[in-house]
């Protein structure tokens, strides 16, 4: 949950970067730091912990000056201790870097950098970002900073929001996009100019803002800015003007907080993966789970229990658990599970997935595990609540705040907890080699980036939006770990649209659902390249053969699902573990669309709440 501030202007910049940083402290985060550029020197404090060590330091040990750069870091890469905290210097003291995202490639282009004499000083990734930037700068970007960046950047695998300071050039800031990794908003003033992450970090200062998008790099001066594309061409980049209004403000340049939500989950899948996986050393750690490798090797099987979406995101962890962890996985409606005298005793950990960690019907089956002398464990979002307060251990999602009613990085977010849960259990209990275990790791390092790739879908689902909206009732169809993605994408078609639509396993629907199916009926097929693509063909064939309009979700490159349906969204190609993640991100936007199209109240649909705490 990195949060960035940035400022050139008349001002002292560190008033300026504390506040906005403290204006993003609802992230959550486990260290932070400053750096601002005065004389000919790049000032830098950085503390482990929260702001308020940092506040402290700098009254003891004060900088001044008009431009400088902040940053409240999620642990990724490297212990949240204060070598590791942003701003990251480098080599030869002449540039400074902070970042969000993930650097998939840090180990390659960290033991080349090595190669070549640079010496670390930290255990991030984001080092060998401003050890790239130095590198260019002296081969071939003539000491321009921007031009340096530009280089440095084209060789970073992932998404990425990155903002530079150089002392060569300390006039300006330099900001890039790269992904969704996180967004960057150029604030515009009077003699002065803001760089942030998020929009309320400079809302007291301007309401005038401009929005980086993928691969755009902003070079910002204290009287101006310019942007291009990292390709180099100039962009005239449209401003928008933030009303004072936290609400508002808070959606940003989105028409509702879905929406922003949707966007958001390359960065809040980044930030739940944040802290837990040590990619170097390729393993993951759980310690607020409060598990012992005995405690794993005795369990004989995990029951979840869950509640609407998050059942769904159980559904999908079964699979995860089952095939890494090889412990039998039951997954339980938390509203039914207390009313059937459940069978349950020290060897069973029951697992309970709340986006509030206040859903009564949840809470009361954890409280029957706790009675029968189960383990009991909890993911949940909300910091502090009942569910975490209760269990034995619990994974946060770290999703941020979710103010749609309906769940969208929630979900996703709970989802990757379970893979990662499955990969510690598989740890602890031997059944993963550790080649399994870097594969795996990996496969999450580039999950955010892929993530943000399938948002870049966005036009084209809103395409399709206005040419089915109209219809009354759809059919969801998956199969084997898409199955519970059909489940998900087919509930928020109903929460926000109000259309009737059905999530159902592709294999069953020549067992009664098909009977159904004509031309007033679009099917919605999860038909990616997984080891079941060959049994979704076909059943897109049997539902073509009976009129259906069907959409389907496939791998880039498959050009023989477009001559069997009338509509293809294609997502990047990815494990099949993972494919989930990506399947509802689309079939989010597509239940959004639609919803907007015909005119529902998407943020707040008739019915629901958030947080369900009556039974």
């Amino acid at each position: 949950m990195c949060g960035i501030v940035g400022y050139v202007g008349v001002r002292d910049a560190l008033p300026v970067i504390l506040d906005g940083l403290q204006r993003l402290e609802y992230r959550g985060y486990d260290s932070v730091g400053v750096a601002v550029f005065a004389g000919d020197t790049i000032h830098v404090r950085r503390n482990a912990g929260k702001l308020a060590n940092l506040r402290e330091r700098v009254k003891t040990d004060p900088i001044s000056g008009g431009i400088g750069i902040g940053h409240t870091r999620w642990a990724t890469h490297g212990a949240p201790v204060e070598r590791n905290a942003h701003p990251h210097l480098s080599m030869n003291g002449e540039f400074v870097v902070v970042h969000n995202g993930i650097v998939e490639n840090y180990l390659e282009l960290r033991e080349e950098l090595t190669a070549e004499g640079v010496v670390f000083r930290s255990d991030t990734d984001t080092e060998v970002i401003v050890q790239l930037i130095e590198k260019f700068a002296s081969d071939g970007a003539h000491g321009d900073v921007a031009e340096a960046t530009r280089l440095a950047v084209q060789h970073l695998r992932g998404a990425h929001a990155i903002v530079v300071m150089s002392k060569r050039q300390p006039d300006r800031l330099i900001a890039v996009r790269i992904g969704n990794a996180g967004g960057i908003a150029i604030g515009t003033g009077e003699h002065e100019h803001f760089v942030a992450s998020d929009i309320p970090a400079i809302l007291d200062y301007t309401h005038s803002m401009i929005f980086l998008e993928s691969r755009q790099m902003a070079i910002v001066r204290q009287d101006g800015f310019e942007i291009q594309t990292l390709g180099g061409q100039q962009v005239h980049a449209q401003a928008h003007t933030i009303p004072y209004d936290p609400v508002s403000a808070a959606k940003g340049e989105y028409k509702h907080f879905m929406q922003k939500e949707i966007f958001e989950q390359a960065r809040s899948i980044t930030d739940t993966i944040g802290g837990r996986v040590d990619f170097e050393g390729n393993q993951v750690v759980l310690p607020s789970l409060n598990l012992t490798a005995e405690q794993a090797q005795q369990l004989q099987r995990i029951v979840t229990v869950a509640c609407g979406t998050s059942y769904f995101s159980g559904l999908i962890g079964k699979f995860y658990i089952e095939q890494l962890a090889r412990l039998n996985v039951e997954v339980d409606y938390g509203s039914e599970y207390r009313y059937r005298d459940p069978i349950l005793d020290d060897t069973t950990a029951v697992l309970a997935i709340t986006q509030s960690g206040e859903t009564v019907d949840t809470l009361a089956a954890m409280e029957e595990a706790r009675e029968k002398g189960a383990i009991v464990w909890s993911i949940v979002n909300a910091v502090g609540s009942q569910a975490m307060r209760v269990a034995d251990g619990h994974i946060a999602m770290n999703a941020g705040p979710e103010i749609g009613v309906a769940s969208t990085k929630a979900f996703t977010t709970s989802v990757v907890d379970q893979y990662l849960l499955a990969l510690y259990l598989g740890q602890l209990r031997g059944t993963l080699s550790p080649d399994a275990i870097k594969s795996h790791t990996q496969t999450l390092a580039r999950l955010p980036d892929l993530v943000g790739r399938t948002l870049e879908i966005e036009r084209a689902i809103h395409e399709l939006a206005h040419q089915v909206y109209a219809y009354t009732n759809f059919l969801y169809l998956g199969r084997g770990i898409n199955y519970p993605a059909a489940l998900e994408g087919a509930l928020k078609l109903k929460e926000i649209s109000y259309i009737h639509a059905e999530g159902y396993p592709a294999g069953e629907m020549k067992h009664g659902p098909i009977a159904l199916i004509d031309e007033h009926m679009p099917v919605v097929t999860i038909a990616l390249k997984d080891n079941v693509y060959d049994k979704m063909l076909s059943q897109i064939e049997q539902a073509k053969a009976r009129d259906a309009i069907v959409i389907a979700l496939a791998t880039e490159g498959d050009t023989v699902i477009q001559t069997k349906a009338d509509h293809v969204i294609y997502l990047p190609e990815a494990s099949a573990l993972v494919n989930p993640v990506l399947s509802v991100i689309a079939l989010q936007l597509l239940a959004y669309y639609v919803a907007v199209r015909r005119g529902a109240d998407v943020d707040q649909p008739r019915n629901l709440a958030k947080s369900v705490t009556v039974e």
